[in-house]
Parts: structure tokens; C-alpha cells; sequence
């Protein structure tokens, strides 16, 4: 009985042309290796597998491939099956090969550009600390845990398992009000924005109230969802809640704003719950770097003010890696049910990374990395205000006392010829001019945002030196635009007066 293709192992798709059978498989073997579709160290199908597979005579192919293994295409050894040579010609090795001219209407695309030699933009952690030992440990125990059920379609909440662990995380550690049920686990802090956009979208809402400094992927994400996004203004207090009025909902992130760095003032953060039970209107609080805080007490949740209007955003992005794409809504009990709705059917994320990332909390592991990290990175922290005091006294750092980038204040006008030398160092750098809202009113300042979680400890002090090499020398800039003084803003001695929590 013939063997089933079920069973047959590697896939190969080639089409023999012409009478003569072996010649056909041949030609088409080398036209694939020629124009680069069988790429150098590609193993092929044995002889029995191709045969069966294609439907003629297993010497045939057998044949074929000794043809093509003497004119040097294939190479074939004992115990290692036939593969493609090493160091074949082919047309594939441009976009569409150096002796192939591009499809007709196409126009040429770019080589994609290398990386630069020094990477201090933020948002990013570094890379190569991700707990790969213990990050295995618990996705075999996971593993071993799951239920059968867990490898079907889920629960469009996530599983309970990861909803249940982050629960309790959440309440212990950053004082947030929440039980498994108004939970929902999303693929990153920009899905969640794509749920809850969806759902006030289908509520009727058109404007969503912004911070004045911030990420544009987050206004992009609003707007694609058909809401406008209006900033408010922005002092030495943070954003300041005085003109929300009729917005559907506010963005925030209060525990360490992005990019200026500070604390949203207690003052402010009631001021923002009064209007949303004043009005009926949300507030979404994106908890940017809440693990990482350095000299400063732990500053709580917006959400323990008042579960019921507050929805509570976090991820895994910058504790752990973006790879995983592993992020959590915590929504008001009234919410829960529209925003699985607008989610879909069904769990959009990996059980097993959902399962295994609740092992890792409920084990102590999560704890355990954030508490290495956070050391880590107030290493590299100190590191830069000591190296800037020393060579660049005239470069205010601000922001300082959580989060993995601090905010260098520039001297009026430099921003962009430093941005410039910094690309001629080949270093990896963002201005603050990106991440202001283009309907802010106030001054622009002129300032770098430097992430120092992306390099890993060997290229660090490279990086550090880069930086300070294109720092402009000058003297004390003059205060333009909204001033960056006060508590969080001047550094640790200051931020330690902050209040502890909500």
C-alpha cells in the first residue's frame, strides 16, 4: 500500500515540466536553486518522500538529484540527506537578484539599514537580560499544568489562570482594585488602545483628551478608531486636568509620565477622578514604567481612586520584553463585556505565553527579575547624571527617578544639529520635538528623551560616551516653554517628598 502523504516530512513544491520526466524535475530543482526559491543549506526531500510526493518512479528522482549533485547545485552526504550547495550562482541575491531587473511597475526598495552601533532610544529594555533560564523553568511546569481545555479556543478575557495571578500582583504591588472577572488580557499596550478606541467609538465618542507629550503610535491608534485627540496643558505639576470638559475619556500615564519623566501631582490626579465621576467620563491609565522606580517611594495606581472609572493598563514590554506582547486592561465592571466584544470571539493571545507568564508570577520569579533589573538599571542610571555632571554641566537631566530614560534639557535651538552629530556618531537618538502633540500651544522645548534600558552592559559605557561626545557646550539655558522644576522633575532629593500613593 502506498505510503500516505501525511507521512512524507518535507514539503517541496516543484512542478516537472515537459515529455521526459527526469529532465523536467531537474530543470525545475535548478531553476528553483538558481533564482534563490532553495536558498544554500536547504535540505531536501529524500528520494522515496519526493517520489511518492510527486507521483512518478523513485529512481527518477534519484537520478535527478545525482544529476544535479554533479553539476555542483546539490551536495549529497551520508547520514546528512541532499541539500543545496553552498556558494551556488542565483539570481536572488539582490530584492530581486543582480542579474534580474525588478517586476515591471515595481519600483526598487531600499536595503534595509543596519543597526546603529549605540541604541539610546526608550521605551525598549535591554534585551539580553530577559530571564531565558527561569522564563523556561516556568513554561515547563505551565506546561505540565495545563488543561487539556487550554489549548482551545479561549475565554476572549484570557486565561484565568494569568488573570487570576495578575490579580494579585496587581493589588499588592501597585495597588490596584481588581478581581480576575474585569480582567482582559490584549497583545501589547497598543491593542488595548485598539479595544477601548473600538468601544467608545461604538458608545458614540468622538474626542479622547491627551497628554501634550507623548507617543504618537497611541494618537494614531485613537484616530484610526475615528476619535480626535485634544492635548492638554502641561507644567511643572504635570498635565493639568483644568480643561477637560466633554471628552469621552483621558490617556494618562501618572506613575512616571512619557517622556517629561514626573509624576502626575496628587492635586491633579483627584482633580481627574472628580471630572470622570463629575461626567461620566473615562480615564485610561497606562502604568509607563511602574516597576521601575529609584529614589523614590512607590507612587500607587490612579485606578484605587476609583476602580469604576479608571481602566488600568499594563504590559510586559518594558519589565520583561515587547516580544512577548503580553499586556492587561483592567476595566470597570460596567466595561467588561463591550471591550471582550470589541476584542472578538475569542483569546487573540498565546495560552502557553499566557499560562507561563502566571507561573512566573505566582512563583516569585516576576519579583525576583524586577528587583535585579531595577538595580541594574539604576546603575546605568547613576551612571549617566555622573558622567553628564562632569562633561556636560550645561545639560540638565530631568526625570530621573524611575523609568528607563531620562529627559537631557538642551540649550535653545541645538536639538537639531545635535540630533544630527548624534547620527554621525551612529547613535540612536530621539528628540523631544517627536513625541509633542502637533495641537500643543505651548513654547516647544529643546531637549533629547535617552533610554537607557535598550544597550546591554558591554556596550554601555560606548554608549555613554557616545552621547556625551555630541552633546552642544554652552551655557545655562534659558527657561522656555513649560518650566520642569519641582517635585520628580529635579532629580532624587526632590522626588522623595512625592506621595506614596494614591
Amino acid at each position: 500500500m502506498a505510503k500516505s502523504r501525511a507521512t512524507l516530512g518535507i514539503d517541496l513544491h516543484v512542478e516537472p515540466t515537459g515529455p521526459r520526466v527526469r529532465r523536467g524535475l531537474t530543470d525545475a530543482l535548478r531553476e528553483a536553486v538558481r533564482t534563490g526559491r532553495l536558498t544554500p543549506g536547504t535540505r531536501l526531500p529524500s528520494s522515496r518522500a519526493l517520489a511518492a510526493d510527486l507521483g512518478i518512479a523513485r529512481n527518477t528522482v534519484a537520478d535527478a538529484y545525482a544529476d544535479l549533485v554533479a553539476e555542483g547545485w546539490l551536495t549529497a552526504r551520508q547520514g546528512s540527506g541532499t541539500r543545496v550547495a553552498a556558494g551556488v550562482p542565483s539570481t536572488a541575491s539582490g530584492p530581486w537578484g543582480s542579474a534580474a531587473a525588478p517586476p515591471t511597475g515595481t519600483a526598487p526598495q531600499p536595503r534595509p539599514r543596519s543597526r546603529p552601533a549605540y541604541d539610546l532610544l526608550p521605551g525598549v529594555p535591554d534585551l539580553s537580560s530577559f530571564p531565558r533560564t527561569e522564563w523556561l523553568k516556568a513554561a515547563r511546569r505551565a506546561l505540565v499544568a495545563a488543561p487539556n481545555e487550554a489549548f482551545d479556543y479561549g475565554d476572549p478575557r484570557g486565561r484565568v489562570e494569568l488573570r487570576t495571578a495578575l490579580a494579585g500582583y496587581l493589588a499588592r504591588a501597585r495597588g490596584v482594585r481588581a478581581d480576575p472577572g474585569r480582567i482582559l488580557v490584549c497583545a501589547g499596550i497598543s491593542h488595548g488602545l485598539q479595544i477601548l478606541g473600538a468601544m467608545l467609538r461604538a458608545r458614540g465618542a468622538s474626542t479622547v483628551a491627551v497628554e501634550s507629550y507623548g507617543l504618537d503610535v497611541h494618537w494614531r491608534l485613537l484616530a484610526d478608531a475615528g476619535l480626535r485627540t485634544v492635548p492638554l496643558p502641561f507644567d511643572e505639576r504635570g498635565t493639568d486636568p483644568r480643561q477637560l470638559t466633554d471628552q469621552a475619556a483621558v490617556l494618562l500615564t501618572p506613575a512616571h509620565q512619557f517622556p517629561m519623566g514626573g509624576t502626575l501631582h496628587r492635586d491633579r490626579r483627584a482633580a481627574v477622578v472628580d471630572w470622570a465621576r463629575r461626567t461620566g467620563g473615562l480615564i485610561v491609565e497606562d502604568d509607563y514604567d511602574g516597576e521601575f522606580r529609584y529614589d523614590r517611594q512607590p507612587v500607587g495606581a490612579l485606578q484605587g481612586l476609583d476602580p469604576d472609572h479608571v481602566v488600568y493598563a499594563g504590559t510586559t514590554s518594558k519589565s520583561l520584553a515587547p516580544g512577548l506582547r503580553l499586556a492587561w486592561l483592567v476595566l470597570p465592571p460596567g466595561l467588561v463585556k463591550e471591550a471582550a466584544r470589541a476584542k472578538g470571539g475569542k483569546d487573540m493571545c498565546g495560552a502557553l505565553d499566557q499560562l507561563t507568564l502566571a507561573e512566573f508570577l505566582t512563583s516569585g520569579a516576576y519579583d525576583r527579575h524586577v528587583r535585579a533589573a531595577r538595580l541594574r538599571y539604576r546603575r546605568r542610571r547613576d551612571a549617566l547624571v555622573a558622567e553628564l555632571a562632569r562633561r556636560a554641566p550645561q545639560v540638565h537631566a530631568t526625570g530621573i527617578s524611575a523609568g528607563l530614560h531620562v529627559v537631557l534639557r538642551l540649550p535653545p535651538g541645538t536639538e537639531q544639529a545635535t540630533l544630527r552629530a548624534a547620527s554621525w556618531q551612529d547613535l540612536a537618538l530621539h528628540g523631544l520635538h517627536r513625541y509633542r502633540h502637533p495641537d500643543a500651544t505651548f513654547e516647544p522645548l529643546d531637549a533629547l528623551v535617552v533610554g537607557y534600558g535598550t544597550p546591554p552592559d558591554h556596550a554601555w559605557s560606548g554608549a555613554l560616551e557616545a552621547l556625551c561626545t555630541v552633546l552642544p557646550e554652552s551655557d545655562e539655558p534659558e527657561a522656555t516653554g513649560p518650566a520642569l522644576t519641582g517635585p520628580e522633575l529635579n532629580g532624587p532629593e526632590s522626588a522623595a517628598s512625592e506621595p506614596s500613593g494614591p
